[in-house]
Formats: structure tokens, C-alpha cells, sequence
């Protein structure tokens, strides 16, 4: 989707850029309910109700409700980032300062005619070095800040957030109430066993999009012709609120109970589930509540 080159130093780096993403929404057009043809959407003026043509719209920016300031084309062009085929690297910075909230489109960077050896360099140094670099380029008349990194045997790509586009949590009321909340020693340390005990290796394999799913096997069952009977929400209910350290020891209690039941379950073939690298210590037996509980989610 992009040719051009990384430059850092005196060094350029012929490369190609593709979208590390594919993304798998369900999409649907507008039809009219009555007819079943697709909707055609229109731009009309609404005081005269005609049509506009696409090429008499111009841009405006309101600065007061109903009042715009009109932008021509060639304004913006004017102001338009120069074009360029180069990712210009700034500087080298550490994985772990970079917030993923700066994260916006991951891409891969393969290497141009030619390119091959730097392309191999780059990625080795900065393999080595542990870092990160931070860039600007143009795409599609765009100026994006980037962070590119080593990626298995890939460069990486990833389009940045500007600081002023990020809101600071301290700007959220309920966030600062929280400040004043006190809890106990005890309280932590059984929240601390309770993620302990969920502890486990990243594998984004192991998740997936069920909504996704289950609306592709809707589509499915109703282009075959079959019946969906449509089953009334379940009216909600609002429980009390428990008490904290009885709800998070019952939490710890039931992990340990579905942990334990993981465990027979892989002596009888099954794949047991992981044990946590800083598993909190086991009790001798779980407690008959928690195990129904486990029971019942299984």
C-alpha cells in the first residue's frame, strides 16, 4: 500500500509497507423493509430538498451552531505535509515507555528492490539494542508519527496517537473519588492471590470473536431457509452488592476449585489448564459451595 525507504543517519532502507491487519466485521448494506432493495443515500440540500452534486460540496468547520467557516481545496493543499517516500527516524526509545494508548494501526515493513541487507541491519541492531524507533511519514497526504520494532523476523509498524489526542485519566471525576478510598492489607493480599491464581502466558490464540461467530451462523441458518425464533431478554435484576472480602474469597475459592478439576480432568486425557507461575498456596480441600459453583460453570 506504500513504497518508499526508513532513513536514520546516513543509511536508507528500501521497504514496502502492508496493513498487519485483517479485519473480520460482519457487514451489513441498509434495505428498505418494505421493498427488500438496497437504500441509496443521498446528499440533500434541505431547505431547497434537491440533490447536491459531489462536485459543488465544499468543506466547513462550525465554530457556532449553523455558522461555518468555509475551507476551499486549495487552502488545504497548501498546508498539505511536503510528499515523501521516507520514514525519518527521530530517535530510539525503550519498549516499555511507549503506553499502548499511543498505538493506532499496526503495519509490516518488508523489505524494497535492493534492501535486503540494511533491512537485515536495522532489525539485528535494534533487536539487540532493545528499541524502539520513533518516526514521521507522509501517507496519503498524512503525516503520521510511527514506532517501528522488530516482530519475529519482521519489521513492525505502528501508526502513533499524538499526546493532545490522549485524554488523561485525572480528568475523569470518578477516577480522582477513588483517591480517597482506603482499603485493608488483607484485602490486597487475597486480590493479590486472586490474580496470581489467573495468572498465565499471553496466547491470543485462544481468543475469539463468538459474536462474530454466532451472527455468521444466524446469516447461515436463515439464507437455508430456517425458522429463528427470537427468545425475550431475560429481565435484569440489580443484585446487591456484596461485600468485598466475602466476594473476593469466594472468587480465590472457585479458581482454585475449577483449577483443581482442570488438573483430574488432564489425568484423564484432557488438556489440564497451565498452573500459575506465583500460584498462591492450595487448601487442602475446596469448599463444597465453590465446587458447585466450578461445576456449574463447566
Amino acid at each position: 500500500m506504500w513504497t518508499g525507504a526508513i532513513s536514520f543517519g546516513m543509511v536508507s532502507v528500501p521497504v514496502r509497507l502492508y496493513s498487519a491487519l485483517d479485519r473480520k466485521t460482519v457487514r451489513f448494506h441498509q434495505l428498505s423493509g418494505k421493498s427488500g432493495v438496497r437504500i441509496a443515500q443521498k446528499r440533500v440540500d434541505p431547505q431547497s430538498g434537491e440533490e447536491v452534486p459531489y462536485e459543488d460540496i465544499v468543506k466547513g468547520y462550525e465554530i457556532t451552531p449553523e455558522r461555518y467557516v468555509v475551507i476551499e481545496p486549495a487552502e488545504l493543499e497548501a498546508l498539505a505535509p511536503q510528499k515523501s517516500r521516507t520514514i525519518e527516524i527521530e530517535e530510539f526509545v525503550e519498549l516499555e515507555q511507549i503506553d499502548p494508548v499511543y498505538y493506532d494501526h499496526p503495519y509490516y515493513l518488508a523489505p524494497g528492490p535492493g534492501g535486503a541487507k540494511p533491512y537485515r541491519l536495522l532489525h539485528e541492531a535494534m533487536k539487540e539494542a532493545g528499541k524502539v524507533a520513533i518516526a514521521r511519514v507522509v501517507i496519503r497526504s498524512k503525516e503520521s508519527l510511527v514506532a517501528i520494532r522488530p516482530m519475529g523476523e519482521a519489521l513492525g509498524m505502528a501508526t502513533m496517537i499524538f499526546a493532545d489526542e490522549v485524554t488523561p485519566p485525572d480528568r475523569l471525576d470518578e477516577i480522582t473519588e477513588t483517591e480517597q478510598v482506603k482499603t485493608t492489607k488483607r484485602e490486597l493480599e487475597i486480590a493479590i492471590q486472586l490474580v496470581e491464581s489467573l495468572a498465565a502466558d499471553f496466547e491470543p490464540e485462544k481468543y475469539h470473536d463468538t459474536y462474530r461467530k454466532e451472527v455468521l451462523d444466524l446469516i447461515e441458518r436463515k439464507a437455508e431457509g430456517k425458522e429463528i425464533a427470537v427468545q425475550p431478554a431475560p429481565e435484569e435484576v440489580a443484585a446487591p452488592a456484596p461485600d468485598l472480602m466475602s466476594a473476593l474469597k469466594a472468587s480465590l475459592d472457585q479458581v482454585r476449585a475449577r483449577e483443581g478439576a482442570g488438573r483430574d480432568d488432564g489425568k484423564a486425557g484432557g488438556a489440564p489448564r497451565k498452573p500459575a507461575r506465583k500460584a498462591a498456596p492450595k487448601k487442602a480441600a475446596a469448599k463444597p459451595r465453590a465446587k458447585k459453583a466450578a461445576t456449574s460453570r463447566r
